[in-house]
Protein backbone atom coordinates (compact mmCIF):
# COMPACT_ATOMS: atom_id res chain seq x y z
CA UNK A 1 0.00 0.00 0.00
CA UNK A 2 1.16 3.49 -1.29
CA UNK A 3 1.65 6.10 2.00
CA UNK A 4 -1.14 8.38 1.64
CA UNK A 5 1.73 11.35 1.97
CA UNK A 6 3.31 9.92 -1.84
CA UNK A 7 2.48 12.35 -4.32
CA UNK A 8 5.15 11.40 -7.10
CA UNK A 9 6.44 7.90 -8.97
CA UNK A 10 9.13 7.47 -10.23
CA UNK A 11 9.43 4.37 -12.36
CA UNK A 12 12.56 2.35 -13.57
CA UNK A 13 11.50 -0.04 -16.44
CA UNK A 14 13.22 -3.28 -17.04
CA UNK A 15 11.79 -5.73 -14.39
CA UNK A 16 9.50 -3.27 -13.34
CA UNK A 17 7.18 -2.34 -16.15
CA UNK A 18 9.45 -4.71 -18.91
CA UNK A 19 9.68 -8.01 -18.72
CA UNK A 20 13.88 -8.64 -18.82
CA UNK A 21 15.77 -11.87 -20.13
CA UNK A 22 19.17 -11.51 -19.88
CA UNK A 23 20.19 -14.85 -20.41
CA UNK A 24 18.86 -14.93 -24.20
CA UNK A 25 21.44 -12.08 -24.69
CA UNK A 26 24.06 -13.99 -22.64
CA UNK A 27 23.39 -17.22 -25.12
CA UNK A 28 23.52 -15.38 -28.47
CA UNK A 29 26.51 -13.62 -27.75
CA UNK A 30 27.97 -17.23 -26.36
CA UNK A 31 27.51 -18.43 -29.72
CA UNK A 32 28.88 -15.58 -31.46
CA UNK A 33 31.94 -15.89 -29.91
CA UNK A 34 32.02 -19.33 -29.61
CA UNK A 35 32.50 -19.20 -25.59
CA UNK A 36 30.44 -19.76 -22.76
CA UNK A 37 27.48 -18.16 -21.13
CA UNK A 38 29.52 -17.84 -17.75
CA UNK A 39 32.47 -16.01 -19.82
CA UNK A 40 30.24 -13.99 -21.53
CA UNK A 41 27.86 -12.62 -18.42
CA UNK A 42 31.76 -12.46 -16.84
CA UNK A 43 32.40 -10.00 -19.98
CA UNK A 44 29.55 -8.02 -19.41
CA UNK A 45 29.86 -7.68 -15.15
CA UNK A 46 33.70 -6.38 -15.87
CA UNK A 47 33.40 -4.54 -19.28
CA UNK A 48 33.16 -0.67 -18.39
CA UNK A 49 32.20 0.16 -21.48
CA UNK A 50 28.42 -1.01 -21.38
CA UNK A 51 27.87 0.96 -18.12
CA UNK A 52 29.66 3.88 -20.37
CA UNK A 53 27.50 2.87 -23.65
CA UNK A 54 24.46 3.40 -20.86
CA UNK A 55 25.70 7.09 -19.99
CA UNK A 56 25.88 7.82 -23.29
CA UNK A 57 29.88 8.27 -23.53
CA UNK A 58 29.77 6.04 -26.22
CA UNK A 59 27.81 6.06 -29.79
CA UNK A 60 26.00 2.97 -30.95
CA UNK A 61 28.85 1.97 -33.51
CA UNK A 62 31.12 2.72 -30.49
CA UNK A 63 29.58 0.16 -28.64
CA UNK A 64 29.55 -2.17 -31.94
CA UNK A 65 32.69 -2.06 -32.25
CA UNK A 66 33.25 -2.61 -28.38
CA UNK A 67 31.40 -6.08 -28.34
CA UNK A 68 33.30 -7.09 -31.70
CA UNK A 69 36.62 -6.66 -29.98
CA UNK A 70 35.68 -8.55 -26.65
CA UNK A 71 34.30 -11.26 -28.63
CA UNK A 72 37.19 -11.53 -31.25
CA UNK A 73 34.01 -12.10 -33.81
CA UNK A 74 32.78 -9.91 -36.97
CA UNK A 75 29.78 -10.07 -36.32
CA UNK A 76 27.57 -7.38 -38.18
CA UNK A 77 25.35 -4.72 -36.84
CA UNK A 78 22.11 -6.43 -37.22
CA UNK A 79 23.21 -9.76 -35.49
CA UNK A 80 25.01 -7.93 -32.52
CA UNK A 81 21.29 -5.24 -32.61
CA UNK A 82 19.37 -9.14 -32.51
CA UNK A 83 21.49 -10.42 -29.70
CA UNK A 84 22.15 -7.09 -27.26
CA UNK A 85 17.59 -6.63 -27.57
CA UNK A 86 17.28 -10.20 -27.25
CA UNK A 87 16.69 -9.36 -23.38
CA UNK A 88 14.17 -7.15 -23.74
CA UNK A 89 10.67 -8.90 -23.51
CA UNK A 90 6.95 -8.13 -23.25
CA UNK A 91 5.72 -4.68 -21.34
CA UNK A 92 2.10 -6.76 -20.45
CA UNK A 93 -0.62 -4.33 -21.21
CA UNK A 94 -1.90 -4.55 -18.20
CA UNK A 95 0.78 -2.58 -16.78
CA UNK A 96 0.65 0.24 -19.30
CA UNK A 97 -3.46 0.55 -18.45
CA UNK A 98 -2.20 0.74 -14.71
CA UNK A 99 0.24 3.71 -15.68
CA UNK A 100 -2.58 5.48 -17.15
CA UNK A 101 -4.78 4.96 -13.61
CA UNK A 102 -1.99 5.79 -11.66
CA UNK A 103 -1.43 9.83 -13.80
CA UNK A 104 -5.47 10.95 -11.83
CA UNK A 105 -3.80 10.45 -9.04
CA UNK A 106 -0.22 11.34 -9.33
CA UNK A 107 2.64 12.75 -11.22
CA UNK A 108 4.14 9.63 -12.69
CA UNK A 109 7.39 9.79 -14.34
CA UNK A 110 10.13 7.25 -16.26
CA UNK A 111 13.54 6.92 -15.38
CA UNK A 112 15.79 4.31 -17.07
CA UNK A 113 19.26 2.90 -17.29
CA UNK A 114 19.07 2.24 -21.31
CA UNK A 115 20.76 2.78 -24.36
CA UNK A 116 20.51 3.95 -28.15
CA UNK A 117 19.78 0.74 -29.82
CA UNK A 118 17.32 -0.46 -26.86
CA UNK A 119 15.17 2.31 -26.22
CA UNK A 120 13.63 2.20 -30.32
CA UNK A 121 12.94 -1.00 -30.00
CA UNK A 122 11.29 -0.32 -26.36
CA UNK A 123 8.92 2.28 -28.04
CA UNK A 124 8.04 -0.32 -30.90
CA UNK A 125 7.10 -3.32 -28.78
CA UNK A 126 4.67 -0.22 -26.64
CA UNK A 127 3.14 -0.09 -29.86
CA UNK A 128 2.54 -2.85 -30.91
CA UNK A 129 1.17 -3.50 -27.33
CA UNK A 130 -0.88 -0.51 -26.76
CA UNK A 131 -0.85 1.38 -30.32
CA UNK A 132 0.84 4.18 -28.60
CA UNK A 133 3.73 5.80 -30.32
CA UNK A 134 6.09 4.87 -27.22
CA UNK A 135 6.86 5.18 -23.31
CA UNK A 136 6.58 9.02 -23.50
CA UNK A 137 2.79 8.62 -23.65
CA UNK A 138 2.31 7.10 -20.29
CA UNK A 139 4.37 9.40 -18.33
CA UNK A 140 4.72 12.81 -17.37
CA UNK A 141 7.89 12.64 -18.68
CA UNK A 142 10.60 9.56 -19.54
CA UNK A 143 14.35 10.17 -18.20
CA UNK A 144 16.85 7.96 -20.16
CA UNK A 145 20.57 7.92 -18.72
CA UNK A 146 21.69 7.68 -22.09
CA UNK A 147 20.73 11.08 -22.95
CA UNK A 148 20.90 12.45 -20.06
CA UNK A 149 24.82 11.63 -19.83
CA UNK A 150 23.76 10.31 -15.90
CA UNK A 151 23.39 6.75 -14.96
CA UNK A 152 21.50 5.29 -11.87
CA UNK A 153 22.60 4.76 -9.00
CA UNK A 154 24.47 7.95 -9.15
CA UNK A 155 22.38 10.80 -7.31
CA UNK A 156 23.23 13.12 -10.26
CA UNK A 157 19.99 11.70 -11.93
CA UNK A 158 18.01 11.52 -9.04
CA UNK A 159 18.63 15.01 -8.50
CA UNK A 160 18.27 15.91 -11.36
CA UNK A 161 14.43 14.83 -12.05
CA UNK A 162 13.31 16.13 -8.36
CA UNK A 163 14.68 19.49 -9.70
CA UNK A 164 12.91 18.91 -13.03
CA UNK A 165 9.58 18.61 -11.83
CA UNK A 166 10.06 20.69 -8.13
CA UNK A 167 9.70 17.58 -6.76
CA UNK A 168 9.74 16.52 -2.71
CA UNK A 169 11.86 13.20 -2.09
CA UNK A 170 10.03 12.87 0.95
CA UNK A 171 6.66 12.66 -1.19
CA UNK A 172 8.37 10.70 -3.87
CA UNK A 173 8.23 7.28 -4.13
CA UNK A 174 10.57 5.34 -6.59
CA UNK A 175 10.17 2.00 -7.91
CA UNK A 176 13.36 -0.61 -9.16
CA UNK A 177 14.19 -3.75 -8.92
CA UNK A 178 17.74 -3.12 -8.56
CA UNK A 179 18.94 -2.55 -4.80
CA UNK A 180 21.80 -0.31 -5.60
CA UNK A 181 19.58 1.91 -7.61
CA UNK A 182 16.93 2.54 -4.50
CA UNK A 183 20.08 3.05 -3.00
CA UNK A 184 20.83 5.90 -4.77
CA UNK A 185 17.51 7.25 -4.61
CA UNK A 186 17.20 6.71 -0.63
CA UNK A 187 20.54 9.10 -0.94
CA UNK A 188 18.19 11.79 -2.18
CA UNK A 189 15.57 11.39 0.40
CA UNK A 190 13.23 9.83 -2.00
CA UNK A 191 11.30 6.86 -0.79
CA UNK A 192 11.88 3.16 -2.26
CA UNK A 193 10.10 -0.02 -3.25
CA UNK A 194 12.08 -2.40 -3.97
CA UNK A 195 10.35 -4.24 -7.41
CA UNK A 196 11.37 -7.77 -6.82
CA UNK A 197 8.89 -9.89 -9.23
CA UNK A 198 6.57 -6.87 -11.45
CA UNK A 199 3.31 -8.66 -9.85
CA UNK A 200 4.77 -6.95 -6.55
CA UNK A 201 4.23 -3.73 -8.08
CA UNK A 202 1.02 -4.39 -9.83
CA UNK A 203 -0.15 -5.95 -5.80
CA UNK A 204 1.39 -2.55 -4.26
CA UNK A 205 -1.43 -0.70 -6.42
CA UNK A 206 -4.12 -3.26 -5.61
CA UNK A 207 -3.95 -4.88 -9.66
CA UNK A 208 -4.75 -8.27 -10.26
Amino acid sequence: MVHHTIQNLIFDLGGVILDLHFDRTYAAFARAGNCSVDEIRAMMDKSPFFNDYEKGLLTDDEFRSAIRRVLKSKLSDEEIDAAWTAMLGEIPLNRLHLLKRLRSKFRVFLLSNTNGIHLPYLHKIVKTVSGEPGLGSFFEKDYYSHVLKMRKPDKEIYEHVLKQHQLIPEFTLFLDDNLSNLQGAAETGIKTFHVQHPDRMMALFHEP
